[in-house]
């Protein structure tokens, strides 16, 4: 939680309200938002948003969200710690987290990991070939392995 001016801000809302000033700038320049997080890294707090678009994101389109973000992250100033804001790709190995990162994911090697065993195993890597709100599937040596939404801590593209 961060505190401004005698109230609490939970990181949630500023993550949110970072979604909701960021999203027309995003669609302005062609761009998929894929993520935004506030975090609190050694001493320092980290405003990142992740942005992604068909054939990778450039440098220049990080910079382009960045100088306009600065921009009105000035007006707005709902942030009341001393902050740095990073604009940038989410990687390869990109959490699957939206209903469309699961869709783009079909047919792609995913790194899946557990909150319990399931078969005796805490963590996989297998082909996903379906997934709904419940649950997902994923294909290791031509066995399917269902897996609950929430008994996943972690799935994403696996790094080949």
């Amino acid at each position: 939680m961060v505190k401004k001016g005698g109230f609490t801000t939970k990181k949630a809302d500023i993550e949110a309200k970072t979604c909701e000033l960021v999203t027309p700038i995003i669609e302005k320049n062609n761009l998929e938002l894929v993520d935004v997080e506030y975090v609190k890294e050694g001493s320092d707090y980290y405003l990142r948003i992740y942005a992604d678009k068909e054939g990778g994101i450039t440098i220049g389109d990080c910079e382009i969200v960045n100088r306009a973000m600065s921009d009105i992250l000035d007006v707005e100033d709902y942030i009341d710690d001393a902050y740095i804001l990073e604009v940038s790709s989410p990687g390869l190995t990109r959490p699957l987290k939206k209903e469309k990162d699961f869709a783009r994911s079909i047919g792609k090697l995913v790194e899946v990991k557990t909150f319990v065993k399931i078969n005796g195993f805490k963590e996989f890597e297998g082909i996903l070939t379906a997934y709904d709100e419940e649950s997902i599937t994923i294909t290791i040596d031509d066995e399917d392995i269902v897996i609950a939404r929430k008994d996943i801590s972690m799935i994403r593209l696996a790094f080949v």
